[in-house]
């Protein structure tokens, strides 16, 4: 159900605002965009706007966290395939709306879009149905909504001819009078269904297309591939690729958080238990895990790899079903736009390249949505080229730029067969694979342990880990369940503890509070020595590198790899101070590309210029 925040001015051909008045009041970008075929339902959704009250959005064809802040954003931008995206300004509220501009938004379609679909079993009897490939879905749909429906210049305003015949179907109870196995069909089976059954039915029909306007053809087609091919009306949050997470937490509005304006409200809701309920069930289906009463949780990855938790029925979650949906991100965010995020400095990530380099075991740890795997999956643009990666993953999250990288993942059965695969499973089969580095999406249980012991064995191991300190992290390691002993604990070199973190002007952001480096574990007083090589300043949103000229790991372990002797371990702290300078001359030259740089560095490296 769409929600909007405005009572929508009379559309144009209803004696509303012109589209030739609005055009010229627009941007020159802006009258380009909306131009386009795809994007003339974008022009209509301004002219029904109430600009008297809010004013004419701006139009970004791009937009970046240099407008973050903007007190109350007015503003509309792509987000592809057709769609835009309007951020309404709220002033009553702490949230700002988000609005997916879509070809369906003002069309009153629910009639005749069931028309469609009914005759559409007509059309598909007989024919072999694509099953897998969205995108032959997608051609097979739009050739057979041509067959199906009749594009007319004009016809009448309004529905009231098709509304009356609809009426005159009624029965005394008020139920609709449909033809046999009609009922049944678009109930429960839906155009991917069983097609083969339901056109027994109506194959003796004679198929009369459906007449509709260009605009309604392009607004049927458009919710005919998002629902039956796409994730429903979750489709336009999932094009979006400034959403990070898409939450539902049961009846109401669906919530998003943002890359620019954070936290949002859109305008889609669920009012009724049973739309929410089978929502989430088509939801499961289509991610190939259904979900039941019996089972009713689900923690998976969708179609293009973002990863959903729904939790199903009002017995275990009492407002309702609720998902939540952690958005993958096609590119990853690259070492040098978390620089240029305030995420981390030059000599920060410098000091993370020797680190990596020269394989010494990390934790990236911090607590919930602290960025923690997007530091990992930025991080690897700094392990050795030639590396034979494995990772471990219960969902498939991690990017890595390497040719030779296996990426394992965990199996979960719903039944008794035994047949499920665990972290454990997988990290033990990864030490007789021959890595030169092992990635674990989160270390949680009993799979710690034996992360610890492949270090003890010389394997490097990069990990995230949920723990707001490193007296924590140690505290959980050596702790139920994971029992790492304690004096297996040195083997880990390098902790980084990160956080979301709220600046004044700025709002919510993340920050690595501190690198630190495990130094060692005393047996006799069961204590362990940690250093913080840098730390963040609060006050001034700067970092201090508090291990200069003092740190354990460049001079005891890295100098010495280097062929610094002994009594010039200090020149380490020089070469750290140059490669934070290619890494800045990088970020000058505009190369932030996540796989850009890598391959900036293997040229670097070919080039003799670094080791």
């Amino acid at each position: 159900m769409e929600a909007l925040p405005f009572d929508p001015l009379p559309a144009p051909e209803d004696g509303g605002r012109s589209r030739e008045e609005i055009y010229s009041s627009l941007s020159s970008e802006m009258q380009e965009f909306v131009s386009r075929e795809e994007n003339h339902h974008i022009l209509d959704y301004i002219c029904r706007l109430p600009t008297d009250e809010i004013g004419f959005p701006e139009f970004y064809p791009r937009i970046s966290r240099t407008i973050k802040s903007i007190k109350h954003p007015n503003l509309i931008y792509p987000a592809g395939k057709g769609l835009a995206v309007h951020i309404y300004p709220d002033k009553e509220d702490v949230r700002n709306y988000y609005i997916p501009i879509e070809p369906c938004l003002f069309q009153k379609l629910d009639i005749k879009f069931e028309e469609v679909e009914k005759l559409l079993i007509d059309v598909i009897y007989d024919k072999d149905i694509p099953t897998k490939d969205p995108e032959e879905k997608k051609r097979f749909l739009e050739k057979v909504l041509e067959k199906t429906c009749e594009v007319r210049k004009e016809l009448k305003k309004n529905s009231e001819t098709s509304e009356g015949k609809r009426k005159e179907k009624k029965n005394a109870s008020g139920k609709e009078k449909n033809s046999p196995g009609e009922e049944t069909y678009s109930e429960k089976n839906g155009i991917f269904g069983s097609l083969r059954e339901a056109g027994k039915i109506f194959k003796t029909r004679k198929l009369q297309k459906i007449p509709v306007t260009s605009e309604e053809f392009d607004a049927i087609k458009y919710m005919m591939i998002r629902d039956k091919v796409g994730m429903g009306v979750l489709e336009p949050l999932l094009l979006d690729s400034n959403i990070e997470d898409i939450s539902c937490s049961g009846l109401g509005r669906i919530f998003v958080e943002h890359k620019v304006f954070s936290s949002l409200k859109t305008t889609i809701s669920f009012e009724e238990i049973e739309e929410l309920n089978s929502f989430v069930i088509q939801m499961s289906e289509k991610v190939g895990k259904p979900i039941t009463y019996r089972d009713p949780i689900v923690d998976t990855a969708l179609p293009d790899g973002s990863r959903i938790n729904i939790v199903f029925g009002e017995d275990v979650s009492k407002r309702g079903s609720n998902f939540t949906i952690r958005k993958f991100m096609g590119v990853p965010i690259s070492i040098l736009e978390l620089v240029e995020f305030g995420t981390i400095d030059y000599t920060m990530a410098a000091y993370m390249w020797m680190m990596l380099r020269a394989g010494m075991n990390c934790f990236i740890s911090g607590g919930t949505a602290s960025g923690k795997t997007t530091m990992m999956n930025a991080a690897t643009t700094f392990l050795p080229p030639e590396s034979k990666i494995v990772s471990i993953e219960d969902t498939p999250e991690l990017q890595v730029p390497h040719k030779n990288w296996t990426r394992e993942v965990t199996r979960t059965t719903r039944d008794d067969s035994g047949s499920d695969v665990s972290m454990f499973d997988l990290l033990k089969a990864a030490l007789r694979q021959r890595p030169n580095e092992i990635m674990i999406g989160e270390i949680r249980g009993v799979e710690g342990n034996i992360a610890f012991q492949a270090m003890q064995t010389g394997h490097s191991v990069m990990s995230t880990f949920h723990a707001a300190s490193v007296e924590k992290l140690i505290q959980r390691l050596t702790g139920d369940s994971i029992n790492v002993p304690r004096s297996y604990v040195d083997n880990l070199n390098v902790v980084l503890i990160q956080s979301a973190v709220n600046i004044p002007g700025k709002g919510l952001e993340r920050r690595v509070l501190s690198i630190n480096e495990i130094v060692g574990y005393d047996s006799e007083s069961q204590a362990f020595n940690f250093m913080d090589i840098f730390k963040w300043d609060p006050a001034t949103d700067t970092f201090k590198f508090t291990g200069k000229n003092n740190s354990y790991l460049l001079e005891h372990k890295i100098a010495p790899r280097m062929g610094i002797p002994e009594n010039q371990v200090r020149k380490i702290y020089s070469e750290l101070d140059r490669r934070a300078k290619i890494l800045r001359k990088i970020h000058q030259a505009n190369i932030t590309n996540f796989y850009d740089i890598f391959d900036t560095l293997i040229r670097l490296e070919e080039a003799g210029l670094i080791s």
